[in-house]
């Protein structure tokens, strides 16, 4: 079972990247926080690729972290530019203030600025005039990840902070569950050692650079890494910056596959397909002119969809067709129990 690398034990969690030595005051502009979370306590670290000292010239090569704190817990986070931070949403919780750890233990106040449960990324912003010019950690572009390629895991395992474990991408293009119980999708999965601590700390490539987000592991058998790969980052960070939140199109119904496309199985009550009159036991073959072989290609329709926004389904019943409008709805807080 993948669990949220910040569950508590037995389950095993992500950790954030432990900063090396701190010298002078450490500024990040962008970096990744891991934290581990048990019944009473959460640990975390902020990071940055590289640290800009009072009296110092840039490291080049030293990746630092920085811990915030949630009442007393501690969550991972990433320096993403100027002054925000990028964790994971299930380290935030509903906490609106973190307090954040730099590796000099130095500390400064964030706000959180928004949290998406579907991608179980949150954004958290700190004033740059009390901590300084923050350096940012260099994002890679997730698509190009290949499986068997270099992977280092930064966090704080076990409270050991500024901890940097190394594996390889064990697989891309997978699927865990977010925190909403929706499903994150083109997750890369890694060897490299993830422990409680690690969850929204940076998953790195040979070169330094973000290659996802650490999230969940895998506590089946040997532990398995998860990260949300740092292209749906990209696209989820301008979104909760501007506006604390991601809206996503709902259509409202679950299936399976048939031999003529989707069956399907269940059409949840109130929702879009529901008001357009869509039924279960029916085969939808298309979405807006899109074959559908399984629920992973209604997913990727819809993430090209806004709510508000009208599809197009062709269905089938027997030898019966027929074409069913839908607008689209806002997705709900969590997955409607069936």
């Amino acid at each position: 079972t993948a669990t949220p690398s910040d569950d508590a034990p037995p389950a095993r969690e992500p950790t954030p990247p432990s900063p090396p030595p701190p010298s002078g005051r450490g500024r990040l502009t962008a970096g990744l926080a891991g934290g581990a979370a048990s019944a009473a306590l959460m640990t975390a670290a902020l990071f940055g690729f590289g640290v800009l000292d009072r009296e110092a010239a840039p490291a080049a090569s030293q990746p630092q972290a920085v811990a915030p704190s949630v009442g007393g817990a501690r969550p991972n986070g990433d320096v993403h530019t100027g002054g925000t931070l990028v964790t994971n949403a299930h380290v935030v919780g509903s906490s609106s203030t973190v307090q954040v750890q730099f590796a000099d233990d130095e500390t400064a106040q964030a706000r959180v600025a928004g949290v998406d449960r579907s991608s179980d990324l949150a954004v958290l912003t700190v004033d740059t005039d009390d901590t300084g010019p923050l350096h940012e950690l260099e994002l890679a572009d997730s698509d190009g990840v290949r499986t068997g390629q270099l992977a280092v895991a930064i966090g704080s395992p076990f409270g050991l902070p500024q901890t940097a474990t190394a594996g390889i991408v064990s697989g891309t293009g997978r699927h865990i569950q977010a925190p909403d119980g929706f499903q994150i999708d083109r997750v890369i999965q890694t060897d490299a050692p993830i422990n409680p601590g690690n969850s929204g700390g940076p998953l790195l490539d040979a070169r330094g650079r973000v290659i996802g987000v650490n999230s969940q592991i895998e506590t089946d058998g040997e532990p398995v890494g998860f990260a949300v790969p740092v292209n749906t980052a990209k696209q989820v960070i301008p979104l909760l910056e501007r506006d604390g939140r991601v809206r996503r199109a709902y259509l409202g119904i679950a299936g399976g596959l048939a031999a003529d496309g989707l069956r399907v199985e269940q059409v949840q009550p109130g929702s879009p397909a529901d008001r357009a009159g869509l039924r279960a036991g029916e085969s939808v073959t298309r979405l807006d002119g899109h074959v559908l072989r399984s629920m992973d290609d209604i997913v990727a329709v819809l993430a090209r969809r806004a709510p508000g926004d009208e599809v197009r389904l062709e269905v089938r019943a027997g030898a019966t067709r027929r074409t069913v409008a839908v607008t689209l709805g806002d997705r709900p807080a969590a997955v409607p129990a069936r």
